[in-house]
């Protein structure tokens, strides 16, 4: 049975179990235990003297929290309810906002809402700093506890907090949740011979559903691809790995991991039967792309496979591994970072486009009064399909790709994939 990994950070897969514990050669054993022997002492004291009766359980799971929470901000521990809903996402259905959320600078930030979803729609954006879950202040919240406040029966109401850059205060949204249903991958010609493809999130499924949006476009008589990786915070490494060896010739190194034990030390390489080595293409990318979003970016962009195109990426370059425990909880614990083929390192970094084209800025509602109370009018983010001439990266991906048609088309051209790069 192998292994899943994730490289998102709120939307994961569970994996297996490693087989037991693993002590590192440099652990020195004896000072561990003589750690815990104080640990045992603290929590004996705190079962005996403290102010109110505590259970053991609950003790030993905040022990363990507080633990993971040092170490940083994408290791945690789930206790067996947030375990069990972990379970569930990358089927692409479960109940919530549809949206991806990391700690960073120990913020509870959204990376990004995904298209369609309530969140999506409420006008959320990337970067924005959640401060409250329906009142309760998030400061030292982990992931799994916000997600699980987030988290409810679709019909249901959550008010989050906001705060953004440029506003004076922060708001709140209301957001009624709903079933949250994500087909990871849409398509749509724009102009002749320029195909569209988004994908929204990296799940199971979405290599299959990837193929067959090509093979319907080639048959339309695609000549160009613009890959809209905008927006799209991750989801399963090998998920990414099978979209990249789509476009990249087989046995091209797509992405390598590297952790303190061996079986972290991955290499990752394309083994499509029939790749997409000289089509045409432009990758989108802004601050909502993050980890498998940007492994795929990052490697078409080394092999000189695609023009990447928008903002500087999102820069979640971990790995987290989902292990289950004995009383069915679980530990996500970052186990590896992950590199391009070129070996470029994008935690807290991101990608770098090849050419910067600014999004243009979505001015939210402010919050109005009517009825004696405060009401919010819900400002999305445009879709891109919605008019090219509002959507500036993905006008600028356009040009591009009609030029490329232009050159190839004289005399003497080179082939197209030389003449994108």
């Amino acid at each position: 049975m192998k292994k899943a990994f994730v490289v998102g950070s709120l939307l994961l897969v569970i994996t297996l179990s490693m087989g037991g514990t693993v002590a590192s050669k440099g652990t020195d054993t004896g000072a561990t235990y003589e750690q815990l022997k104080l640990f045992t002492e603290v929590i004996s004291i705190v079962q005996n003297q403290y102010v109110d009766e505590v259970a053991p359980k609950e003790l030993i799971y905040g022990a363990i929290k507080g633990t993971l929470r040092g170490l940083d901000p994408h290791s945690s521990f789930l206790d067996p309810d947030s375990y069990r809903e972990m379970q569930v996402e990358t089927t692409g259905s479960f109940g919530g906002l549809g949206i991806e959320i990391t700690l960073r600078d120990d913020v509870l930030t959204v990376v990004s809402p995904i298209e369609g979803t309530p969140a999506h729609k409420a006008g959320l954006h990337p970067g924005d700093r959640i401060i409250k879950i329906d009142g309760i202040v998030t400061k030292d919240m982990q992931l799994p506890d916000a997600v699980k406040r987030m988290r409810g029966k679709p019909g249901t109401k959550v008010t989050i907090t906001i705060a953004r850059e440029g506003w004076a205060e922060s708001q709140d949204f209301s957001i009624v949740r709903e079933q949250i249903r994500i087909h990871s991958v849409r398509e749509q010609e724009l102009e002749t011979g320029i195909e569209y493809i988004k994908l929204r999130q990296f799940q199971e499924q979405t290599a299959t559903d990837l193929e067959a949006a090509l093979d319907k476009a080639q048959k339309s008589g695609m000549k160009a691809l613009v890959l809209d990786l905008r927006n799209n915070p991750g989801g399963l490494l090998t998920s990414a790995v099978e979209v990249t060896e789509k476009f990249v010739e087989d046995g091209k190194l797509v992405v390598y991991t590297e952790g303190r034990i061996r079986n972290q030390n991955m290499r990752f390489t394309a083994h499509a039967k029939h790749p997409l080595t000289t089509l045409p293409m432009v990758v989108l990318v802004n601050q909502g792309s993050a980890s498998a979003s940007e492994i795929v970016a990052g490697a078409l962009q080394d092999w000189g496979r695609a023009i990447v195109i928008g903002t500087q990426s999102f820069g979640k370059g971990s790995v987290q591994t989902i292990i289950p425990l004995s009383d069915g909880s679980g530990l996500r614990l970052t186990t590896a970072k992950y590199y391009t083929p070129k070996g470029r390192s994008i935690h807290g970094k991101g990608i770098a486009p090849d050419i910067v084209v600014e999004a243009p800025k979505v001015v939210a509602a402010l919050p109005k009064e009517g009825n004696g109370e405060k009401e919010k009018t819900p400002v999305a983010a445009p879709s891109p399909m919605e008019d090219l001439k509002k959507d500036p990266q993905l006008q600028r991906a356009v040009d591009l790709l009609k030029a490329v048609r232009i050159l190839e088309q004289r005399p003497g051209a080179q082939s197209p994939e030389a003449q994108i790069r």
